[in-house]
């Protein structure tokens, strides 16, 4: 097991990483203010791994809740069956929600354990590798809106994230490669050296030997505990992690959530994002190549789907997050391993992107 911190003051909390991590009492017991814990999961993950969750936690008083699975699920609606939950239990201020599954139930009960009596503690024990990597580290929680993508929401660090790499096993492929596409986005941002290595490794992680896996997760989460560290709410570096996200969220809310995987349209949202760099001139041609050829070797989409025009993209690029008085901001490459936010871009070099597809 290796131990990434996220390092925030006071609410700094750890990311373990390993095999066999479910089930370990002595990993959250001290990360839980009370008695009281409700473990969150969703129907295709609690026939897999929830009994197996809820022993480490046969010292508490526990519930659990399980929710229908898909992107599609990510909805004001389901976030109220939480609530329910808990005020139907009593669950006091000291209790503590446990999300079990992907990106999808470990932003709604992020998003739960903020709101519920004001803020309550919440772990992560993401059972996906885009979980594991991204979503469930650094706090950002949300629902989905039909109008946008994770537009509802807050930040609500958990106390503390297990990321049990034996539960990746039970993905089938298009969600493993999915995740990748979270792992390729650190090197693009941040590390060379991590992109260079992904270059040599692909197929042993996309294969998920132990040693390669392992050290996959362990690279990505200490590149995202660095920038989480940096900047814990999105007021500058942080941003950077959005790299192919803009062009990604509105491939899936264009398509409707759940028709793309977030992963896909995120590798669709960097090459698009690479090809916009070397349009303007910052990032070498070879280089935006590389980065296509990356993401085509993990055989993820590097192209807009047929059903989206170029109009309908910039109309739900509109409502981005990283718009601010009306200008839109894109996360660029000047290099692989850096990569910049920008608002200073002719649109049409935009319009020209989305064209090319």
């Amino acid at each position: 097991m290796s131990i990434v911190q996220v390092d925030l003051g006071r609410r700094s909390y750890p990311i373990h990483i390993g095999e066999q991590l479910l089930g370990r009492p002595e990993l959250v017991a001290p990360h839980l203010a009370g008695r009281q814990v409700l473990v969150i999961t969703d129907d295709q993950v609690a026939p897999l791994y929830l009994k197996q969750a809820l022993a480490t936690f046969s010292d508490y008083e526990t519930e659990q809740l399980i929710l229908p699975a898909g992107e599609a699920q990510k909805t004001l609606e389901n976030l109220n069956r939480i609530f329910d939950r808990l005020l139907a239990r009593r669950f006091g201020r000291d209790a503590t929600l446990v999300a079990l599954g992907g990106g999808v139930i470990g932003d709604m009960v992020g998003f739960a354990a903020a709101c519920y009596q004001r803020g309550v503690g919440f772990i992560q024990m993401p059972t996906t590798l885009l979980a594991q990597v991204d979503s469930s580290v650094g706090g950002k929680t949300a629902v989905n809106h039909p109008l946008g993508k994770n537009m509802i929401g807050a930040f609500h660090q958990p106390r503390c994230v297990i990321a049990d790499t034996k539960t990746l096993q039970s993905l089938d492929t298009r969600q493993l490669r999915a995740g990748c596409a979270e792992v390729i986005k650190y090197g693009l941002i941040s590390d060379v050296d991590f992109f260079v290595w992904l270059e040599a490794h692909l197929e042993a992680v996309l294969g998920l030997e132990p040693q390669a896996t392992a050290e996959a997760v362990r690279r990505s989460c200490e590149n995202k505990a660095a920038v989480v560290s940096a900047d814990e709410h999105e007021r500058g570096q942080r941003a950077l992690l959005n790299l192919g996200h803009t062009f990604g969220h509105a491939i899936e809310t264009g398509l409707g959530y759940g028709r793309w995987l977030h992963g896909e349209a995120v590798a669709a949202g960097m090459v698009m994002a690479a090809q916009m760099s070397a349009r303007i001139g910052m990032l070498p041609d070879r280089e935006a190549a590389r980065v296509q050829e990356l993401l085509e070797r993990a055989k993820l989409p590097t192209k807009l789907p047929p059903e989206l025009n170029v109009e309908s993209m910039l109309g739900h690029m509109s409502v981005d997050k990283k718009v601010l008085g009306g200008k839109l901001r894109l996360v660029l490459l000047k290099a692989i391993g850096r990569a910049v936010l920008s608002e200073d871009f002719d649109p049409e070099i935009l319009r020209n992107t989305l064209e090319a597809g």
